[in-house]
Protein backbone atom coordinates (compact mmCIF):
# COMPACT_ATOMS: atom_id res chain seq x y z
CA UNK A 1 0.00 0.00 0.00
CA UNK A 2 1.40 3.23 -0.74
CA UNK A 3 2.76 6.02 1.75
CA UNK A 4 -0.29 7.79 3.36
CA UNK A 5 -0.33 11.40 2.15
CA UNK A 6 -0.90 14.57 4.44
CA UNK A 7 -4.82 15.40 4.57
CA UNK A 8 -6.02 17.48 2.21
CA UNK A 9 -7.41 20.52 3.87
CA UNK A 10 -9.80 23.67 1.99
CA UNK A 11 -11.17 26.41 3.58
CA UNK A 12 -14.12 27.77 1.62
CA UNK A 13 -15.73 30.79 2.65
CA UNK A 14 -19.35 30.24 3.18
CA UNK A 15 -22.20 32.25 2.00
CA UNK A 16 -24.18 30.16 -0.24
CA UNK A 17 -22.03 27.21 -1.28
CA UNK A 18 -22.89 23.70 -2.12
CA UNK A 19 -19.94 20.94 -2.27
CA UNK A 20 -20.06 17.88 -4.05
CA UNK A 21 -17.15 15.70 -4.09
CA UNK A 22 -16.18 14.28 -7.50
CA UNK A 23 -13.50 11.19 -7.43
CA UNK A 24 -11.69 9.72 -10.66
CA UNK A 25 -12.20 5.93 -11.01
CA UNK A 26 -9.50 3.43 -11.55
CA UNK A 27 -8.32 2.50 -14.57
CA UNK A 28 -5.70 -0.42 -13.19
CA UNK A 29 -7.95 -3.74 -13.98
CA UNK A 30 -6.66 -5.23 -11.08
CA UNK A 31 -9.01 -2.73 -9.16
CA UNK A 32 -12.59 -3.79 -9.69
CA UNK A 33 -13.83 -4.10 -6.23
CA UNK A 34 -17.23 -2.72 -4.62
CA UNK A 35 -14.64 -0.37 -2.54
CA UNK A 36 -13.93 1.65 -5.26
CA UNK A 37 -17.19 1.84 -7.38
CA UNK A 38 -19.44 3.49 -4.31
CA UNK A 39 -16.36 5.46 -2.49
CA UNK A 40 -17.28 6.37 1.45
CA UNK A 41 -15.55 9.61 2.59
CA UNK A 42 -14.64 11.09 6.17
CA UNK A 43 -15.18 14.22 6.69
CA UNK A 44 -14.23 16.78 9.58
CA UNK A 45 -16.08 19.66 9.49
CA UNK A 46 -14.97 22.71 11.40
CA UNK A 47 -17.46 25.60 11.73
CA UNK A 48 -17.07 29.51 12.23
CA UNK A 49 -18.95 32.45 12.11
CA UNK A 50 -17.68 32.86 8.11
CA UNK A 51 -16.01 29.92 7.10
CA UNK A 52 -16.16 25.79 6.85
CA UNK A 53 -12.79 24.04 6.83
CA UNK A 54 -12.87 20.46 5.41
CA UNK A 55 -10.58 18.05 6.10
CA UNK A 56 -10.33 14.92 3.43
CA UNK A 57 -7.74 12.08 4.35
CA UNK A 58 -7.29 9.96 0.72
CA UNK A 59 -5.60 7.38 2.57
CA UNK A 60 -8.82 6.23 4.87
CA UNK A 61 -10.40 3.26 4.86
CA UNK A 62 -12.82 3.40 1.78
CA UNK A 63 -16.64 2.08 1.03
CA UNK A 64 -17.48 0.24 4.60
CA UNK A 65 -19.93 -1.66 2.36
CA UNK A 66 -16.83 -3.91 0.75
CA UNK A 67 -15.39 -4.41 3.95
CA UNK A 68 -18.70 -5.59 5.83
CA UNK A 69 -18.58 -8.00 2.51
CA UNK A 70 -14.81 -9.22 3.24
CA UNK A 71 -15.64 -9.94 6.79
CA UNK A 72 -18.51 -12.57 5.62
CA UNK A 73 -16.78 -14.65 3.08
CA UNK A 74 -13.15 -15.90 3.11
CA UNK A 75 -13.35 -14.95 -0.83
CA UNK A 76 -14.83 -11.69 -2.43
CA UNK A 77 -13.62 -11.34 -5.68
CA UNK A 78 -12.24 -13.50 -8.79
CA UNK A 79 -11.12 -12.83 -12.32
CA UNK A 80 -11.33 -15.67 -13.95
CA UNK A 81 -10.26 -16.41 -17.64
CA UNK A 82 -13.61 -17.93 -20.18
CA UNK A 83 -11.86 -19.43 -23.42
CA UNK A 84 -13.72 -20.60 -26.27
CA UNK A 85 -13.88 -23.73 -28.19
CA UNK A 86 -14.06 -25.20 -31.78
CA UNK A 87 -15.40 -28.48 -32.86
CA UNK A 88 -12.50 -30.41 -34.63
CA UNK A 89 -15.19 -32.71 -36.11
CA UNK A 90 -18.88 -32.15 -35.38
CA UNK A 91 -21.70 -35.12 -37.32
CA UNK A 92 -25.57 -34.27 -36.75
CA UNK A 93 -26.92 -37.65 -36.18
CA UNK A 94 -30.49 -37.47 -36.10
CA UNK A 95 -33.51 -35.36 -35.09
CA UNK A 96 -34.85 -35.52 -31.68
CA UNK A 97 -38.42 -35.30 -30.59
CA UNK A 98 -37.58 -32.51 -28.46
CA UNK A 99 -36.89 -30.65 -31.53
CA UNK A 100 -32.93 -30.91 -30.71
CA UNK A 101 -30.89 -32.82 -32.89
CA UNK A 102 -28.19 -35.43 -31.74
CA UNK A 103 -24.71 -34.96 -32.34
CA UNK A 104 -21.37 -36.66 -32.05
CA UNK A 105 -18.29 -33.68 -31.71
CA UNK A 106 -14.88 -33.97 -30.51
CA UNK A 107 -14.50 -30.25 -28.56
CA UNK A 108 -11.43 -28.85 -28.11
CA UNK A 109 -10.45 -25.84 -25.82
CA UNK A 110 -8.35 -23.34 -27.27
CA UNK A 111 -6.41 -20.14 -25.80
CA UNK A 112 -8.65 -17.19 -27.49
CA UNK A 113 -11.46 -16.16 -24.13
CA UNK A 114 -12.98 -13.08 -22.54
CA UNK A 115 -12.17 -12.50 -18.94
CA UNK A 116 -14.54 -11.84 -16.69
CA UNK A 117 -14.41 -10.36 -12.67
CA UNK A 118 -16.69 -11.47 -10.38
CA UNK A 119 -17.05 -9.50 -6.88
CA UNK A 120 -20.12 -10.29 -4.24
CA UNK A 121 -22.28 -7.13 -4.26
CA UNK A 122 -24.07 -6.01 -1.38
CA UNK A 123 -27.93 -6.25 -3.19
CA UNK A 124 -29.57 -9.27 -1.74
CA UNK A 125 -31.99 -8.99 -5.28
CA UNK A 126 -29.59 -8.41 -8.06
CA UNK A 127 -26.95 -8.74 -10.38
CA UNK A 128 -24.94 -6.07 -12.61
CA UNK A 129 -23.19 -6.84 -14.94
CA UNK A 130 -21.29 -4.71 -17.09
CA UNK A 131 -19.39 -5.26 -20.27
CA UNK A 132 -16.81 -3.31 -22.71
CA UNK A 133 -18.39 -4.07 -26.21
CA UNK A 134 -21.58 -2.96 -27.54
CA UNK A 135 -24.70 -5.04 -28.25
CA UNK A 136 -23.31 -7.47 -25.35
CA UNK A 137 -27.08 -7.76 -23.25
CA UNK A 138 -26.20 -7.06 -19.51
CA UNK A 139 -29.87 -8.53 -18.47
CA UNK A 140 -31.51 -11.36 -18.07
CA UNK A 141 -30.75 -12.70 -21.66
CA UNK A 142 -27.30 -13.09 -21.04
CA UNK A 143 -25.92 -16.69 -19.98
CA UNK A 144 -23.73 -14.99 -17.09
CA UNK A 145 -27.10 -13.72 -15.32
CA UNK A 146 -29.15 -16.99 -16.46
CA UNK A 147 -26.23 -18.83 -15.23
CA UNK A 148 -25.94 -17.23 -11.87
CA UNK A 149 -29.86 -17.22 -11.05
CA UNK A 150 -29.33 -21.26 -11.83
CA UNK A 151 -26.73 -21.51 -9.21
CA UNK A 152 -29.16 -19.61 -6.81
CA UNK A 153 -32.13 -21.92 -7.41
CA UNK A 154 -30.38 -24.78 -6.81
CA UNK A 155 -28.58 -24.15 -3.61
CA UNK A 156 -30.72 -21.48 -2.32
CA UNK A 157 -27.74 -19.10 -1.87
CA UNK A 158 -29.04 -15.44 -1.24
CA UNK A 159 -26.07 -13.69 -3.09
CA UNK A 160 -25.84 -11.27 -5.94
CA UNK A 161 -22.83 -10.45 -7.96
CA UNK A 162 -21.05 -7.43 -9.81
CA UNK A 163 -19.78 -8.84 -13.10
CA UNK A 164 -17.52 -7.13 -15.65
CA UNK A 165 -17.56 -9.28 -19.29
CA UNK A 166 -14.38 -8.00 -20.59
CA UNK A 167 -15.18 -9.46 -24.08
CA UNK A 168 -12.80 -10.69 -27.08
CA UNK A 169 -14.67 -13.78 -28.25
CA UNK A 170 -16.79 -12.64 -30.94
CA UNK A 171 -21.03 -13.70 -31.14
CA UNK A 172 -22.21 -15.45 -33.68
CA UNK A 173 -18.95 -17.64 -34.12
CA UNK A 174 -19.52 -20.97 -33.54
CA UNK A 175 -17.15 -20.87 -30.60
CA UNK A 176 -19.01 -21.22 -27.69
CA UNK A 177 -18.24 -18.03 -26.02
CA UNK A 178 -21.28 -17.66 -24.23
CA UNK A 179 -21.40 -21.11 -23.29
CA UNK A 180 -18.13 -20.27 -21.50
CA UNK A 181 -19.35 -17.36 -20.01
CA UNK A 182 -21.68 -19.03 -18.07
CA UNK A 183 -19.75 -22.26 -17.00
CA UNK A 184 -17.39 -19.66 -15.39
CA UNK A 185 -20.28 -17.97 -14.11
CA UNK A 186 -21.50 -21.37 -12.55
CA UNK A 187 -17.76 -21.85 -11.29
CA UNK A 188 -17.09 -18.41 -9.92
CA UNK A 189 -20.48 -18.44 -8.09
CA UNK A 190 -19.41 -21.69 -6.15
CA UNK A 191 -16.17 -20.76 -5.49
CA UNK A 192 -17.56 -17.41 -3.63
CA UNK A 193 -20.26 -19.50 -1.58
CA UNK A 194 -17.54 -21.18 -0.01
CA UNK A 195 -17.62 -24.49 -2.81
CA UNK A 196 -21.26 -25.94 -1.68
CA UNK A 197 -21.65 -28.46 -4.53
CA UNK A 198 -19.09 -30.16 -6.66
CA UNK A 199 -18.07 -29.70 -9.78
CA UNK A 200 -20.29 -32.60 -11.58
CA UNK A 201 -23.42 -31.10 -9.91
CA UNK A 202 -22.58 -27.35 -12.11
CA UNK A 203 -22.23 -29.40 -14.97
CA UNK A 204 -25.23 -31.71 -14.70
CA UNK A 205 -27.52 -28.32 -13.78
CA UNK A 206 -25.18 -26.50 -16.37
CA UNK A 207 -27.43 -28.52 -19.85
CA UNK A 208 -30.74 -26.37 -18.66
CA UNK A 209 -29.79 -23.35 -19.93
CA UNK A 210 -27.17 -24.59 -23.00
CA UNK A 211 -26.21 -27.53 -24.85
CA UNK A 212 -22.56 -26.90 -25.20
CA UNK A 213 -21.90 -25.22 -21.41
CA UNK A 214 -21.45 -28.62 -19.93
CA UNK A 215 -18.35 -29.28 -22.23
CA UNK A 216 -16.15 -26.09 -20.46
CA UNK A 217 -16.44 -28.52 -17.12
CA UNK A 218 -14.37 -31.13 -19.07
CA UNK A 219 -10.45 -30.87 -18.41
CA UNK A 220 -10.44 -28.90 -21.88
CA UNK A 221 -10.91 -32.15 -24.37
CA UNK A 222 -14.53 -33.98 -24.16
CA UNK A 223 -16.13 -36.24 -26.91
CA UNK A 224 -19.88 -34.97 -26.36
CA UNK A 225 -23.11 -36.45 -27.46
CA UNK A 226 -26.86 -36.44 -27.10
CA UNK A 227 -27.10 -32.44 -27.32
CA UNK A 228 -24.11 -31.46 -26.32
CA UNK A 229 -24.21 -32.48 -22.61
CA UNK A 230 -23.19 -35.83 -22.87
CA UNK A 231 -19.52 -35.18 -22.24
CA UNK A 232 -16.42 -37.95 -21.82
CA UNK A 233 -13.03 -36.59 -21.36
CA UNK A 234 -10.52 -36.98 -23.38
CA UNK A 235 -6.61 -36.98 -22.95
CA UNK A 236 -5.59 -34.08 -24.47
CA UNK A 237 -5.38 -35.79 -28.61
CA UNK A 238 -3.20 -33.07 -30.04
CA UNK A 239 0.17 -31.17 -28.88
CA UNK A 240 -1.40 -28.08 -26.97
CA UNK A 241 1.10 -25.94 -29.36
CA UNK A 242 0.06 -26.79 -32.48
CA UNK A 243 -0.94 -23.50 -33.34
CA UNK A 244 -3.62 -21.96 -35.28
CA UNK A 245 -5.76 -19.42 -37.38
CA UNK A 246 -9.66 -18.11 -36.49
CA UNK A 247 -11.02 -16.38 -39.80
CA UNK A 248 -14.34 -14.58 -39.00
CA UNK A 249 -15.88 -12.41 -41.19
CA UNK A 250 -17.94 -9.97 -40.41
CA UNK A 251 -21.78 -11.56 -40.90
CA UNK A 252 -22.92 -13.77 -38.27
CA UNK A 253 -24.86 -17.36 -38.64
CA UNK A 254 -28.39 -17.83 -37.28
CA UNK A 255 -27.81 -21.25 -35.38
CA UNK A 256 -31.45 -21.53 -35.69
CA UNK A 257 -31.18 -21.02 -39.54
CA UNK A 258 -28.57 -23.72 -40.13
CA UNK A 259 -30.67 -26.16 -38.29
CA UNK A 260 -33.37 -25.23 -40.02
CA UNK A 261 -31.32 -25.92 -43.83
CA UNK A 262 -30.24 -28.87 -42.70
CA UNK A 263 -30.47 -32.16 -44.23
CA UNK A 264 -29.88 -35.39 -42.74
CA UNK A 265 -29.87 -37.23 -46.01
CA UNK A 266 -26.66 -35.34 -46.85
CA UNK A 267 -24.75 -35.48 -43.85
CA UNK A 268 -21.69 -37.42 -43.91
CA UNK A 269 -22.53 -40.99 -43.69
CA UNK A 270 -18.97 -41.86 -41.69
CA UNK A 271 -19.15 -43.44 -38.41
CA UNK A 272 -17.95 -40.20 -35.62
CA UNK A 273 -16.40 -42.69 -33.66
CA UNK A 274 -14.34 -43.53 -36.46
CA UNK A 275 -13.61 -40.26 -37.12
CA UNK A 276 -12.46 -40.07 -32.84
CA UNK A 277 -10.36 -43.21 -33.36
CA UNK A 278 -8.20 -41.79 -36.10
CA UNK A 279 -8.28 -38.28 -34.72
CA UNK A 280 -6.76 -39.98 -31.59
CA UNK A 281 -4.44 -41.93 -33.37
CA UNK A 282 -3.23 -39.95 -36.34
CA UNK A 283 -3.58 -36.06 -35.59
CA UNK A 284 -5.81 -33.73 -37.16
CA UNK A 285 -6.03 -33.57 -40.85
CA UNK A 286 -8.25 -32.46 -43.32
CA UNK A 287 -10.42 -35.85 -44.13
CA UNK A 288 -11.23 -35.87 -40.09
CA UNK A 289 -12.71 -32.82 -39.71
CA UNK A 290 -15.92 -33.13 -41.05
CA UNK A 291 -18.52 -30.55 -39.79
CA UNK A 292 -22.38 -31.48 -41.31
CA UNK A 293 -23.24 -27.99 -40.58
CA UNK A 294 -21.37 -26.52 -43.11
CA UNK A 295 -23.60 -27.24 -46.16
CA UNK A 296 -26.25 -25.46 -44.76
CA UNK A 297 -24.24 -23.04 -43.34
CA UNK A 298 -22.77 -22.07 -46.69
CA UNK A 299 -26.48 -22.16 -48.19
CA UNK A 300 -26.92 -19.48 -45.57
CA UNK A 301 -23.86 -17.48 -46.10
CA UNK A 302 -22.27 -18.51 -49.18
CA UNK A 303 -19.40 -15.97 -49.15
CA UNK A 304 -18.66 -18.47 -46.37
CA UNK A 305 -17.85 -21.01 -48.74
CA UNK A 306 -15.90 -18.91 -50.78
CA UNK A 307 -13.28 -17.88 -47.69
CA UNK A 308 -12.77 -21.80 -46.96
CA UNK A 309 -12.34 -22.66 -50.74
CA UNK A 310 -9.96 -19.46 -50.63
CA UNK A 311 -8.06 -20.55 -47.64
CA UNK A 312 -7.35 -24.31 -48.58
CA UNK A 313 -6.01 -22.75 -52.30
CA UNK A 314 -3.76 -20.59 -50.60
CA UNK A 315 -2.22 -22.05 -47.78
CA UNK A 316 0.32 -23.53 -49.30
CA UNK A 317 0.18 -26.79 -47.15
CA UNK A 318 0.37 -24.54 -44.31
CA UNK A 319 -2.68 -26.34 -42.78
CA UNK A 320 -3.62 -29.20 -41.55
CA UNK A 321 -6.94 -28.62 -41.92
CA UNK A 322 -9.23 -26.08 -41.95
CA UNK A 323 -13.19 -26.42 -41.19
CA UNK A 324 -15.91 -24.40 -39.91
CA UNK A 325 -16.93 -24.39 -36.18
CA UNK A 326 -19.91 -25.51 -34.95
CA UNK A 327 -22.63 -23.65 -36.91
CA UNK A 328 -20.30 -20.80 -37.75
CA UNK A 329 -19.33 -18.23 -38.88
CA UNK A 330 -15.99 -19.06 -37.93
CA UNK A 331 -13.13 -20.99 -40.06
CA UNK A 332 -10.35 -22.44 -38.37
CA UNK A 333 -6.75 -23.26 -39.99
CA UNK A 334 -4.95 -25.52 -37.65
CA UNK A 335 -1.11 -25.76 -38.42
CA UNK A 336 -0.11 -22.21 -38.69
CA UNK A 337 -1.10 -19.25 -36.53
CA UNK A 338 -0.74 -17.12 -39.71
CA UNK A 339 -3.85 -15.88 -42.50
CA UNK A 340 -2.89 -16.21 -45.98
CA UNK A 341 -2.13 -12.88 -47.79
CA UNK A 342 -5.48 -12.48 -49.24
CA UNK A 343 -7.05 -11.58 -45.80
CA UNK A 344 -4.65 -8.49 -45.99
CA UNK A 345 -4.99 -7.51 -49.18
CA UNK A 346 -8.60 -8.08 -50.32
CA UNK A 347 -11.13 -5.60 -49.43
CA UNK A 348 -13.74 -7.98 -49.05
CA UNK A 349 -11.86 -8.85 -45.81
CA UNK A 350 -10.48 -5.68 -44.66
CA UNK A 351 -13.12 -6.10 -41.35
CA UNK A 352 -12.70 -9.82 -40.43
CA UNK A 353 -12.33 -11.14 -36.96
CA UNK A 354 -8.38 -12.47 -36.56
CA UNK A 355 -6.46 -14.47 -34.02
CA UNK A 356 -4.28 -17.21 -33.71
CA UNK A 357 -4.57 -19.40 -30.89
CA UNK A 358 -3.64 -22.86 -29.66
CA UNK A 359 -5.43 -25.89 -28.23
CA UNK A 360 -5.49 -25.67 -23.74
CA UNK A 361 -6.43 -27.72 -21.00
CA UNK A 362 -7.00 -27.22 -17.49
CA UNK A 363 -6.13 -29.15 -14.20
CA UNK A 364 -8.70 -30.79 -11.97
CA UNK A 365 -10.07 -28.49 -9.37
CA UNK A 366 -8.82 -25.44 -10.94
CA UNK A 367 -10.76 -23.19 -13.75
CA UNK A 368 -8.62 -22.26 -16.94
CA UNK A 369 -5.56 -20.43 -16.84
CA UNK A 370 -4.82 -16.74 -18.97
CA UNK A 371 -2.08 -17.97 -21.61
CA UNK A 372 0.69 -15.52 -20.79
CA UNK A 373 0.28 -13.84 -24.52
CA UNK A 374 -3.54 -13.60 -24.45
CA UNK A 375 -3.00 -10.10 -24.37
CA UNK A 376 -0.86 -10.26 -28.15
CA UNK A 377 -2.51 -13.06 -29.54
CA UNK A 378 -5.68 -11.32 -31.54
CA UNK A 379 -4.91 -9.35 -34.35
CA UNK A 380 -5.73 -5.65 -34.55
CA UNK A 381 -8.57 -5.94 -36.85
CA UNK A 382 -10.47 -7.16 -33.68
CA UNK A 383 -10.92 -3.65 -32.61
CA UNK A 384 -13.14 -3.39 -36.22
CA UNK A 385 -14.97 -6.09 -35.49
CA UNK A 386 -18.73 -5.84 -35.37
CA UNK A 387 -19.20 -8.09 -32.21
CA UNK A 388 -23.54 -8.12 -32.83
Amino acid sequence: MATASPPFISTLNFTHTSFRPSFASSSSSSSFSPKLLRPLLSFSVKSSRKQVEIVFDPDERLNKIGDDVDKEAPLSRLKLFSPCKINVFLRITGKREDGFHDLASLFHVISLGDTIKFSLSPSKSKDRLSTNVQGVPVDGRNLIIKALDLYRKKTGSNRFFWIHLDKKVPTGAGLGGGSSNAATALWAANQLNGGLVTEKELQEWSSEIGSDIPFFFSHGAAYCTGRGEIVQDLPPPFPLDLPMVLIKPREACSTAEVYKRLRLDQASNINPLTLLENVTSNGVSQSICVNDLEPPAFSVLPSLKRLKQRIIASGRGDYDAVFMSGSGSTIVGIGSPDPPQFIYDDEEYKNVFLSEANFMTREANEWYKEPASANATTSSSESRMDFQ
